[in-house]
């Protein structure tokens, strides 16, 4: 893998930081535009641009020391509270920063009167792209986001897995590349999403499409994932995978009924 991808002067230049910064770009992109088609002031999307970023990365590591504290390796929460993991670009875990910039997204909203499905309607392909795009600075820098073992020459030949112990399994072994995985299923459901997103009958539709198209993939991965179980076999992204596919369904379903009931 390539943790750092080169350096400019005394400058190194980080795979995974790369690619985070190019998802919030391209995200930030596409969600002003489709804020912009939505008739939003600009303003609007800097704003929630910046609270997602912040929120994100935050969400993300707090979730992620919260996740190693009670189901990891045992180690004490001063362990992770130290400057070296606080601030160290591994261990992030992406629903947290998702639930945490939600929360704070729906805050603003309320006080600025903003319909908050609006807004998540707008953001949910830019945000399942965005999240594509990071998983390949999870691949390149090698942070751990990886599967179980594979074998056959046909792997390497494509160059799938990590190898030469770059992740903590033997040395030479290769293994799943899920974030690849991932990316895959980042791109088909941002190529469904944005089929749709002209076509939605109410405020939320799209946001409730995105719930499940983001929570079944990432619950099918896990299961060849070297993640903790913690109840039924089940790792903690797959459990809130199920709630965010729960909600999707559900809210699809009573709104749908409505529509009906409107009709008839």
């Amino acid at each position: 893998m390539y943790p750092k991808l080169f350096e400019i002067g005394p400058v190194p230049v980080y795979s995974y930081g790369l690619m985070l910064g190019i998802a919030f770009l391209i995200g930030s992109t596409l969600f002003s535009k489709e804020l912009k088609r939505l008739k939003f002031d600009e303003n609007v999307g800097i704003t929630i641009t910046f609270i997602s970023i912040i929120c994100g990365i935050v969400g993300s590591k707090l979730f992620y020391i919260i996740e190693e504290w009670n189901f990891g390796k045992g180690n004490s929460l001063s362990y992770y509270l130290t400057a070296d993991n606080l601030f160290s670009p591994a261990g992030l875990t992406f629903y947290g920063g998702v639930i945490l910039s939600i929360v704070v997204i729906y805050i603003y909203c309320r006080r600025k009167k903003l319909s908050i499905m609006q807004i998540l309607d707008a953001m949910s392909p830019a945000a399942t792209i965005a999240y594509g795009m990071a998983r390949i600075g999870c691949h390149l820098s090698g942070d751990g986001c990886y599967g179980i073992d594979v074998n056959g020459t046909f792997w390497e030949f494509l160059g799938f897995g990590y190898s030469k112990g770059i992740v903590p399994t033997k040395i030479g072994e290769l293994v799943h590349p899920t974030p690849l995985y991932e990316l895959g299923f980042a791109i088909i459901a941002f190529f469904i999403l944005m089929s749709l997103r002209k076509k939605m009958k109410y405020s939320g539709q799209l946001f409730y499409i995105y719930l499940i198209l983001t929570g079944f993939p990432r619950l099918l991965v896990e299961f060849i994932r070297l993640n903790p179980k913690i109840i039924f076999g089940l790792s903690q992204a797959q459990i809130i995978s199920i709630l965010m596919i729960s909600v999707g369904v559900v809210f699809l379903i009573i709104y749908r009924n409505k529509e009906y009931n409107k009709k008839t």
